[in-house]
């Protein structure tokens, strides 16, 4: 029996009322077919159809739970849908493409993750077996269909360890999909616990592979933080062909740009050391303290000190073995990267010096908070190329600082020399008490800063790295009460043993800050962060967060709280979960300097995992907290947790650059230019420019700022608004009508832009997506220069070096090695050097001549001619002036004129109006190294395998950064330059003395 259904279905909805079975389900097998068209209807039943389903004696019943499953589908109402669906049997078929399939599948999947991340047992086992079921089919479905990512990511979004390996073990393309997970596990996995055991089961994977594929290996391990499988894997490479010793040095440097400082240390001490029988000289240079901790004591000239008797190699190994051990070392510890960058930024550095003196025109003398931001732009432009040529030309300008602007000025020479450990006695000498006799102390406190900022992340290069730190505890123990000294001590303790975790050094900090002074308790507080950076997981640690908190609480100095919350922040640097419960007792708080800690205690803890719980706290304060200080924090910090995902930050605060609160407007931009540094965003540009013209003064100061960090390195070729962005800052800086903070954040902006001579870039995470540790705490700590100018020097920590350097297996560097950019050379050159304006000299104009006049002189010459043929006659003679050389400016300038009154053209006319024409700029260009290379540049660089050096593990190795070469012709001789760090300032270079030779008198 067939009922026909037009537009309505309510006949065969009345065969529901029937008693006879097989009349119901006749009318839910004409319902099934309908259902899509006339559910509307359908709906009204449904009560009855469910009931049907849930009728044990009814053998349709899984037909009717299907139904009605489509019923609430189109009701929207998915959880209904979900239920009577898993009840629906075999018509529930999960390989039928539809819309409905997939919206079934997909919250079924929801309901399943979301059980799954709580992590409840009880909950876990009240789970729906046939949820579970569908899980596990949509496995085998993607299995079957060679869809390994999506069966990847279902497995870690569920937290399922068991389909994760099932999923490496399967996948046709092993490497890819450890690769997929590995990126995956950074930047969507929140459990920290979870990931650390997905990092484990790549580990096993890794290690199963019959070819090893060092370099990832070593990056798991370094999240597993296992420095000594790193340090076997190593110590193998170096015992192997010249060839695996190549890919040990390229995975330290790789390695090393994750500026792990304390994991680089671990791998350091674990790596064998030559045998003392030989030497006792012949250590890696290392001591133990009392903790059984070993500490640094690194020679000036190598990182091993060759034994007077060369140590025999190992059983198996070539006899170079120690030689190379002793490169690696070297690459390991800091020391030669430190040599290798310092003598790249001086060499290459395209700082404009008519800016710095554009700047200090533009300064008004008496004005000190512009002549502040002006050493300090100073600072930006110059970091890591030594160059102060500048301050020792101005000697007498830069003498106005006065104050904490001395203290300030002194320490940025620490900026301008970042890096330059071996001289950094030397080169502050002169600002250290000298004999015990102290000239300032805003300049001895700014140089122990400045001390600090030289050897900050740098723990074991050169010899600075234990007796730079004894001096500056001695430095503090010797300061007595004089707190500038104590707060430049302290800084620059805190800043040279960066994540150190030394206790002992933690108590001579904390004596400080019980001294109860404001400005020396601050920079304690921070310091104590800065030594025990991270360490927020340890039981011990628990005890020193709760001391600080209570030390906040109970002393009425602002600075000291600022300073403890962000002690505390740094403290539990990547805690994620650990650092929960502080936060909510942070976060609960009455007093809201500590609330103020509590928003960068999230935005540490959280720091580029993109933490949806994070972010949905730090909004909430952002628009209900009472105060501005907090307010302004929590917004501030939504850039550190989304630095990742920079697109998603304009988009997240766009309303929020909206508010009638200019503090939060203020956030907003901070936020937009952390996340979005160095990328150039079109996103963060919009958001930022309307705010250029803002009516407070300080979101016009934070504009500027963040729209200069955006476009770092963006060139005007590639983005036509950097151009007009530049010339806007430009102005702002000459302008005697803006107000002080506007010019000083226009400064400030300037000096950002053209930052490191204009080869640094801010970047929060390597290229392999760690997050950089001390970038992440320099623009942590920068961020309070709202309260305290000094700080504005920390945003060092965050500038990367953007190069391209080949080196040979001596770790030189060959002149021949090319790389090929398939972009126009102009995308990412760097920007046009101002031009100095001359003086224009005054001079005379050619009298206009009207036509008529110049006809009637022009008859009269003709008639003088007939009467003198003899004597050569020029109509022109009387009025035509000796010619002037005009510049091409001055021409164009005359051509646009639509004023000037027209003019009989005196002499000849130019032949034809066509201009030169303009030569086609080539769409790729062939570059050698070392060179500068933009983030943006990366995508673009390839390279000609046809030369004699290629790199050693092309093709899976980024042509960025530091490359180690493999020469394809080692029986040929090399063109190589070596690599040396600039001399200190004021330094001669001495000429090599000649050969020995016999010198025999005149006769």
């Amino acid at each position: 029996m067939t009922v026909a259904i037009g537009h309505s279905a309510a006949g065969v909805l009345s065969l529901l009322e029937e008693e006879d079975n097989v009349l119901k389900a006749h009318a839910l097998e004409q319902l099934n077919q309908v259902v899509d068209h006339h559910w509307a209807e359908i709906a009204d039943a449904i009560p009855l159809i469910e009931e049907l389903s849930e009728e044990k004696s009814f053998p349709n019943r899984e037909l009717a739970a299907y139904v009605a499953s489509k019923c609430f589908f189109h009701l929207e109402e998915y959880e209904d849908a979900l239920r009577l669906a898993l009840g629906a049997g075999t018509y529930f078929d999960l390989n039928m493409r539809s819309q409905y399939t997939d919206t079934i599948i997909a919250t079924c999947i929801d309901n399943y993750v979301a059980v799954r991340a709580k992590e409840d047992v009880e909950a876990e086992k009240a789970l729906d077996p046939r949820l579970t079921h569908v899980v596990e089919r949509m496995f085998e479905r993607c299995y079957a269909a060679g869809e390994f990512r999506q069966a990847m990511g279902i497995a870690l979004e569920a937290r399922r360890l068991d389909q994760v390996k099932e999923c490496l073990a399967r996948s046709t393309d092993a490497l890819a999909a450890l690769s997929y997970c590995f990126e995956i596990c950074k930047t969507v996995v929140s459990n920290r616990h979870f990931r650390l055991k997905v990092f484990g089961v790549m580990l096993e994977v890794y290690r199963s592979r019959p070819t090893q594929d060092h370099v990832s290996l070593c990056q798991v391990l370094q999240m597993l933080d296992n420095h000594m499988e790193v340090s076997k894997i190593l110590e193998q490479l170096v015992r192997g062909t010249d060839r695996d010793c190549l890919i040990a040095f390229q995975v330290v440097f790789d390695l090393n740009e994750n500026e792990n400082q304390k994991f680089l240390m671990n791998v350091y001490h674990s790596l064998p050391t030559p045998s003392p029988t030989a030497d006792s000289a012949a250590t890696d240079g290392t001591t133990a303290t009392e903790e059984g901790k070993t500490e640094s004591l690194v020679s000036d000239t190598t990182t091993s000190t060759v034994p007077a008797t060369p140590p025999v190699a190992p059983a198996g190994a070539r006899s170079d073995y120690w030689d190379k051990l002793s490169k690696l070392k070297q690459i390991l510890c800091g020391e030669f990267l430190v040599d290798l960058k310092l003598d790249f930024l001086h060499s290459r550095s395209d700082s404009d010096p008519l800016i710095m003196k554009t700047i200090k025109t533009a300064v008004e003398n008496r004005n000190s908070v512009l002549h502040h931001a002006a050493v300090i732009a100073h600072a930006y432009m110059n970091c890591g190329t030594t160059s102060d040529s500048f301050l020792r030309e101005n000697l007498e300008w830069l003498g106005k600082a006065t104050n904490w602007a001395k203290f300030t000025a002194t320490a940025s020479l620490g900026v301008v020399h970042k890096g330059h450990v071996r001289e950094s006695m030397n080169l502050l000498a002169p600002y250290l008490p000298q004999g015990g006799i102290t000239t300032s102390p805003y300049s001895e406190g700014g140089a122990l800063y400045a001390m600090g900022l030289i050897h900050a992340n740098k723990g074991f290069a050169s010899t600075g790295s234990k007796n730079t730190m004894q001096y500056l505890r001695n430095a503090l123990k010797n300061a007595g009460s004089d707190e500038t000294v104590q707060h430049g001590a302290c800084l620059g303790i805190g800043l040279c043993g960066l994540a150190s975790h030394d206790y002992e050094l933690y108590e001579e900090l904390k004596a400080v800050l019980f001294t109860d002074s404001a400005v020396a308790g601050e920079g304690a507080g921070i310091a104590i962060g800065l030594t025990l950076l991270g360490a927020g997981g340890e039981a011990r640690n628990g005890e020193i967060v709760k001391d600080l908190l209570a030390y906040a609480h109970d002393t009425k100095h602002e600075k000291i709280i600022r300073g403890c919350v962000m002690g505390i922040a740094l403290i539990m640097y990547e805690r994620e979960e650990q650092a929960d419960a502080l936060i909510e007792q942070l976060t609960r708080d009455k007093d809201p300097l500590i609330r103020y800690g509590a928003m960068y205690t999230i935005a540490m803890a959280y720091a580029g995992t993109a933490n949806n719980n994070a972010i949905r706290r730090l909004l909430h304060v952002a628009v209900s907290d009472v105060s501005d200080d907090v307010r302004r924090a929590a917004v501030t910090c939504l850039g550190f947790i989304l630095f990742r995902t920079p697109v998603q930050v304009p988009k997240l605060v766009s309303l929020l650059a909206e508010s009638f609160n200019p503090h939060v407007r203020y956030g907003a931009c901070v936020a937009v230019g952390i996340a979005c540094a160095g990328t150039a965003k079109n996103e963060a540009i919009q958001l930022l420019e309307p705010l250029l013209d803002d009516a407070v003064d300080y979101v016009r100061q934070g504009a500027l700022l963040a729209l200069a960090m955006v476009i770092m390195q963006e060139s005007e070729g590639r983005n036509p608004k950097v151009a007009l962005i530049r010339a806007k800052i430009l102005k702002l800086i000459t302008d005697k009508h803006v107000t002080t903070m506007t010019k000083m954040g226009a400064i400030l902006a300037q000096g950002i832009l053209d930052a490191g001579g204009r080869n640094v870039v801010i970047s929060l995470q390597s290229h392999t997506g760690f997050t950089k540790m001390a970038a992440v705490v320099g623009l942590a700590i920068w961020a309070q220069h709202w309260f305290w100018y000094p700080l504005f020097n920390f945003l060092e920590l965050s500038f990367q070096t953007t190069m391209a350097v080949g080196l040979n297996k001596d770790l030189n560097l060959p002149r021949g090695f090319e790389l090929i950019c398939n972009a126009k050379e102009s995308a990412f050159a760097t920007p046009k050097r101002l031009e100095e304006k001359k003086e224009e000299k005054k001079e005379l104009v050619a009298t206009a001549v009207l036509s008529t006049t110049a006809k009637a002189r022009a008859r009269q010459a003709k008639q003088d001619a007939k009467e003198k043929p003899d004597k050569a006659s020029d109509a022109s003679e009387d009025f035509v002036m000796e010619e002037k050389e005009t510049s091409a400016d001055d021409e164009e300038k005359k051509e646009e004129s639509g004023d000037a009154m027209d003019v009989d053209a005196v002499g000849p006319k130019p032949v034809g109006g066509q201009k030169a024409p303009v030569a086609k700029e080539p769409t790729r260009f062939t570059f050698k190294t070392p060179a500068r290379v933009t983030l943006a540049q990366e995508s673009v660089i390839t390279l000609d395998k046809s030369q004699r050096y290629v790199p050693v593990m092309y093709p899976t190795q980024r042509l960025t950064g530091v490359i180690m070469l493999h020469d394809t012709m080692p029986d040929e001789a090399e063109d190589v330059e070596a690599v040396k760090a600039p001399a200190a300032a004021g330094a001669e270079n001495e000429a090599e003395p000649p050969e020995p030779f016999e010198w025999e008198p005149p006769q």
